[in-house]
């Protein structure tokens, strides 16, 4: 025998809806009306805000400057460091570059008075580029050999092929060519210079007609893990290069060098007693040495001197911990109080009680997250921009979806809130036990004081995860950074740890609904 599943009535749908209103108004008005709740609220928007903006209210060091408080941008809007030592000649629309590199070495400071240490980094770079001006952010596109990547073609900063692996050296020398065709680049290389390997192709709309071209090298800070911690110190790359093969419109004028940016940027330095620079043979052969990089700017020690936009919303943390407070007494107080009996009394649908108060309680905790990031950031940035330090930008998009996610943040975690006290009905352990499964692990992991493994695991199981949606700092294969935690580089993307946050949050709620419906309140 079939049993046979009648729809309900609507009538008996739009009750229920209406009931439920009935209940949302309800539960809202009970909030608004304990003066306690709402004041609590308000502190939780002000105190992030001010420890947002009090956390990153240091004066810039060495007195820098207003001048100095943007990055160079490339051509897709991202920060980029630009700096390189360039010798270059003027191309004028279709043409071609050959040249042998012989040679890619490189010295950094050991930091300890002692004798430099010899050895090009991972990331150095010596090779042969076209660029569309000796501007800082021009389009570009290169075809280098790395000290420990390989050869590779790179072009506008976030861009990066890799090409045939294996070091350059005197008995293992590089050919490169760099082939331009309206705004079309290829690369290739070779190990004799007779037979070819295509390393990459780049297209670059809009590229003018007249650029600059030629043979470059540069190196980033070598990195150094000391007792102390990660560390940079200054570093140089020089190649050494064959007789450049031309054809095509190139300029009969005399090459010419350039330190690109002025110096090595925010990414490089050059050494105590190595500069930029190059020499050039009777017989036409170079050495160039340079210092800095050609890639965007990341996060983390050679960042330099500046902020990301999370920073500024540091307090969030404080704001946080309030948060929970609120969305824990919601449930908590009224077992405390016996009030709990008389709003299921008016209300017998258990559920529809603890969703109500989810609402509420996950909407104000919104607002707030919401408008303190609102507040916060472009006071923030202005402020940083004042006094000199740098700001690195994101699009309009990413500033709107860290302010939406961090009103998002607010929620998840006030449901968790009500979830864990309607669980455990005693307020001080469902608030100690949140705080302890979020604001704690956050604050242990980004502050350095655990071991990297231990701090990205933190943030990839616990409901810390969730700060993840603030994250706006990009990672790059092709740039030497920390990409740790307490660097700001979160384990999970941005939405995957909102849902590490709301997966929590769901669960405690549904066992919540479960435990309500079937004890005694």
């Amino acid at each position: 025998m079939t049993a046979t599943l009648t729809p309900r009535p609507l009538a008996t749908r739009r009750a229920e809806r209406g009931g439920f209103l009935r209940t949302l108004h309800a539960e809202w008005t009970k909030f608004r009306t304990v003066r306690g709740w709402v004041l609590a609220m308000a502190g939780a928007l002000l105190v992030t805000i001010v420890v947002g903006l009090l956390g990153t209210a240091a004066p810039a060091p060495g007195g820098r400057g207003a001048d100095s408080a943007s990055y160079p941008k490339g051509p897709g809007g991202e920060a980029v460091n630009d700096s390189f030592y360039f010798v270059h000649r003027t191309l004028t629309g279709d043409g071609a570059l050959t040249v042998a590199l012989r040679s890619l070495t490189g010295v950094a400071d050991t930091g300890t008075g002692g004798k430099p240490a010899k050895g090009a980094q991972p990331w150095a770079k010596a090779g042969i580029i076209v660029k569309e001006s000796l501007t800082q952010g021009s389009p570009y596109a290169a075809v280098i050999a790395t000290g420990g990547h390989g050869v590779r073609m790179q072009y506008d900063y976030t861009h990066d092929t890799a090409g045939p692996s294996g070091k350059v050296t005197q008995e293992s020398p590089r050919w490169l060519r760099l082939v331009r065709s309206g705004d079309s680049l290829t690369g290739y290389a070779s190990t004799d210079g007779s037979h070819w390997t295509k390393v990459g192709h780049a297209k670059l709309p809009g590229l003018a007609r007249i650029v600059q071209a030629g043979l470059f090298a540069t190196s980033p800070e070598a990195k150094q893990d000391t007792a102390a911690g990660t560390g940079f110190s200054p570093a140089v790359a020089t190649g050494t290069f064959g007789r450049p093969g031309l054809t095509g419109g190139w300029s009969q004028s005399a090459w010419s060098g350039t330190q690109v940016g002025g110096d090595a940027g925010t990414s490089g330095s050059y050494t105590n007693t190595t500069k930029g620079g190059f020499t050039q043979t009777d017989g036409g052969e170079f050495t160039v040495t340079g210092a800095g990089d050609i890639a965007p700017v990341v996060g983390g020690p050679v960042m330099g001197v500046g902020f990301s936009v999370e920073n500024f919303l540091v307090g969030t943390f404080a704001g946080l911990i309030v948060v929970i407070a609120v969305g824990t007494v919601l449930i908590t107080g009224e077992y405390r109080r016996g009030l709990l009996r008389t709003t299921m009394a008016a209300t017998p649908l258990r559920g529809r009680v603890l969703g109500a108060k989810a609402l509420v309680a996950g909407g104000v905790a919104f607002a707030i997250g919401l408008v303190a990031a609102a507040i916060t950031i472009p006071i923030g940035k202005r402020s940083a921009r004042g006094r000199g330090f740098h700001v690195f930008p994101v699009t309009s998009a990413t500033e709107v979806r860290v302010m939406v996610g961090t009103g998002l943040l607010c929620t998840a975690t006030a449901v968790l809130a009500l979830g864990i006290g309607a669980l455990l009905r005693r307020s001080g352990t469902a608030v100690a036990l949140v705080i302890a499964s979020i604001v704690l692990p956050f604050l242990l992991a980004t502050s350095g004081v655990l071991p990297p493994g231990v701090s990205e695991w933190l943030l990839r199981v616990t409901p810390a995860a969730g700060f993840a949606i603030q994250q706006t700092l990009p990672q790059y294969a092709h740039v030497l950074s920390v990409y740790e935690p307490s660097t700001g580089y979160y384990p999970l993307a941005p939405w995957a740890g909102l849902a590490v946050l709301c997966g929590y949050a769901a669960l405690a709620f549904g066992l919540a609904a479960v435990r309500l419906r079937g004890r005694d309140v």
